[in-house]
C-alpha cells in the first residue's frame, strides 16, 4: 500500500510540483521577500500541468526510458488529464492575484515546456533550457513579482547550478542527452563540480542566502548514493530539490 501511494506521489509528478513550490518559498525568503500563497500555486500548479502533459504525450518513448512511469501513466491516463485540468484551473486562479510580470514568465516557461518533446532532442541544449525552466520559475517569479528583490544574482547561481546537477543526474539513463552521450564517469564528475560550486555560492555569499546552502547539502547527499535507476532519479534526485528546500526554509533567519 505504501509503494502504491509512494508511486502515485513520484509518477503523477505531484512530487515535482511540491519541489517547484518549496523551492519558490525558500528563493524568495533568500530574496528577502515573504513568499506569497499565489506564487506558490502557481509555481507548483504550473509544474504539475507541464510535466503530466508531457508524460501523456511522450508514452511511446517513455515506456523504454522510465517503463515504470510510463506504466502508471498508462494506466491512470484519464485520472492524470483530469488532475492536470484541475491544476490549470488553480493555477490561472492564483495567476489572477498576480500581476502582468510574473504571468508573462510563467507562460514563456510554460511554453518551453509544452516544447519539450520536440526541444529534448537537441542533447547539448537540453540541460540549459531545463534549468533555465527550473530557476526562472522558482527565482523568476518572485523576482517579477517584486522587483526590489535582493541578492538575485546570488540566488540565481545557488539555485541554477543545484538544479544543474539534478539535471545531469537525471539524464544519466538517457543515451539521447548529454549526460549520457559524455559517459556515466565524465558526468558524474561534472555534477559535482557543480554542486561544489554551488555550496561555494551559498557560503560565500550575503548571509541572506546561507540557508540556500541546504539546497546544494542535498543534492550531493543525492550524489554520493547515486544509483542510475529510474526510482532512485525520482526519489531521491528529484527529491533532493524538496528537501533542500525544505530544510532551507526551517534554516533560523540570519
Amino acid at each position: 500500500m505504501r509503494l502504491a501511494w509512494l508511486d502515485a506521489c513520484l509518477w503523477s509528478s505531484a512530487w515535482l510540483a511540491a519541489a517547484a513550490a518549496a523551492l519558490t518559498a525558500a528563493a524568495a525568503r533568500a530574496l528577502g521577500l515573504s513568499p506569497e500563497p499565489a506564487l506558490l500555486w502557481l509555481a507548483g500548479c504550473g509544474t504539475l500541468v507541464v510535466y503530466v502533459v508531457d508524460r501523456v504525450r511522450d508514452l511511446p518513448r517513455d515506456r523504454a526510458t522510465a517503463p515504470a512511469r510510463a506504466a502508471f501513466v498508462a494506466a491512470h491516463r484519464s485520472a492524470l488529464l483530469g488532475l492536470a485540468g484541475a491544476a490549470a484551473l488553480a493555477g490561472a486562479a492564483a495567476a489572477w492575484r498576480l500581476g502582468p510580470r510574473p504571468v508573462a514568465l510563467a507562460a514563456a516557461v510554460g511554453a518551453l515546456g509544452f516544447l519539450h518533446r520536440r526541444l529534448k532532442r537537441f542533447a547539448f541544449a537540453k540541460p540549459f533550457y531545463l534549468t533555465f525552466s527550473w530557476t526562472a520559475v522558482p527565482v523568476g517569479l518572485p523576482a517579477a513579482l517584486h522587483p526590489e528583490a535582493a541578492h538575485l544574482g546570488w540566488v540565481v547561481a545557488i539555485v541554477g547550478l543545484t538544479v544543474h546537477t539534478n539535471v545531469i543526474l537525471s539524464n544519466l539513463r538517457d543515451q539521447e542527452a548529454l549526460a549520457g552521450r559524455i559517459g556515466a564517469r565524465r558526468a558524474l564528475l561534472a555534477a559535482r563540480a557543480v554542486v561544489l560550486a554551488s555550496l561555494a555560492a551559498a557560503l560565500l555569499g550575503p548571509d541572506a542566502v546561507r540557508p540556500l546552502a541546504a539546497l546544494p547539502c542535498a543534492m550531493g547527499a543525492a550524489l554520493l548514493g547515486f544509483r542510475p535507476t529510474e526510482r532512485y532519479g525520482a526519489l531521491y534526485v528529484d527529491g533532493a530539490l524538496l528537501l533542500g528546500a525544505l530544510a532551507a526554509l526551517a534554516w533560523p533567519a540570519a
